[in-house]
């Protein structure tokens, strides 16, 4: 479903979305640092269920993509989703961590994987599952 009541967002921002998604999870996995999950869990919520114009890291690097003429607009819905699964994930992880469980390792080495395909690529999985439940929910 196209997102019009809320701006195009720009896709190579959200590339860099990405990076900062694939570096949270890597200090997730990686260092003792397990409290990262929550900045995951907190940016997933204020861009997907909020707005991703209200997110800082989203201003900036939307910013710094226009200053270098790098700017590619897109429709937010695809995005949006893809942050609130990047919300769940991140919620996850940072419930394990606060039960002392190990289960929030899956969803880490998921956004892990997933965040460095979009940022090498530019092919978001979410934004892909989106746009094929709706196909299928047309059909």
């Amino acid at each position: 479903m196209l997102r019009f009541d809320i701006a195009p967002i720009c896709a190579n921002a959200y590339r860099f979305q990405a990076a900062m998604s694939f570096s949270i999870a890597a200090l997730y996995l990686f260092t003792p640092y397990k409290w990262v999950a929550f900045l995951l869990a907190f940016g997933g919520l204020l861009r997907g269920f909020v707005s991703p114009h209200r997110c800082l890291s989203y201003k900036l690097f939307s910013g710094l993509t226009r200053q270098f003429g790098l700017a590619k607009q897109q429709n937010a819905g695809s995005k949006m989703f893809a942050d609130k699964v990047v919300f769940i994930a991140g919620s996850v992880m940072a419930i394990s961590w606060l039960m002392g469980s190990e289960i929030g390792m899956i969803p880490a080495t998921a956004i892990l994987a997933f965040a460095l395909l979009d940022l090498v690529t530019g092919f978001c999985a979410a934004c892909w599952a989106y746009g094929l439940w709706y196909k299928m929910k047309a059909a």
